[in-house]
């Protein structure tokens, strides 16, 4: 990680610490997020942010050194709550647990948009450190699955490519579906689950290590 992302984790000394130090932070986080949400990055000034969060610029500077930095956290924030939304179905059986890990995180997707397409489209301009964070939460990403698949965390090469291929998809179809909505959560969830089933089963035929696990059921 680099500084500029260790920036926008930790802030200053201040922002490292417990109580009502990380509920300030965590509040200007939040109030950041819906201003991106609404406003480019360009176009908000530290004023403006100062202004709508209630504070004086300066406490703003103090947390997160500059706006930079606090548009980090608030990308990395998010990134922390999609996989924490993704990630937390290691109580399930495997096929309950694929799905509500896709149907988290189409959730996430649907409830902050703007967030979602920051962290999959690479942020301001093709951000290179944003395009960092992601691919990061691709990698954490991936390992749920091989755990929930294999019951491991290590990939073969082969098989790290096809899931690649797999949520690369998921991204394009998550960003159209988060456009329009036309179609309900569901059906999409139920379109991503089915598509990662005929993957694993891919990946079995040229990778035998790899066994995809049984169909369902019906």
């Amino acid at each position: 990680m680099n500084n500029s992302q260790q920036r926008g984790q930790d802030g200053s000394p201040a922002a490292r610490g417990t109580g009502r130090a990380q509920a300030r932070r965590a509040e200007l986080i939040a109030t950041g997020r819906a201003l991106f949400a609404d406003t480019s990055y360009d176009a908000l000034s530290m004023d403006d942010i100062a202004r709508a969060a209630g504070v004086a610029k300066g406490l703003i500077y103090y947390y997160f050194t500059n706006k930079r930095g606090y548009y980090l956290a608030i990308i990395e924030d998010a990134v922390a709550q999609l996989v924490e939304r993704a990630g937390s179905t290691h109580d399930l059986p495997p096929v309950e647990r694929v799905q509500r890990t896709v149907d988290g995180y189409l959730r996430y997707a649907q409830h902050h948009q703007a967030a979602y397409r920051a962290i999959v489209t690479g942020g301001v301009g093709s951000d290179a450190e944003v395009l960092a964070i992601r691919d990061a939460v691709r990698a954490r990403l991936l390992r749920t699955i091989a755990r929930g698949a294999w019951g491991r965390e290590e990939i073969p090469p082969l098989a790290r490519i096809a899931l690649t291929g797999w949520l690369t998809s998921v991204e394009g179809v998550t960003l159209d579906w988060i456009a329009t909505q036309e179609i309900p959560r569901e059906t999409v969830t139920a379109l991503l689950v089915r598509g990662l089933g005929d993957t694993l089963r891919l990946i079995e035929e040229y990778e035998p290590t790899c066994p995809a696990p049984s169909r369902p059921s019906t």
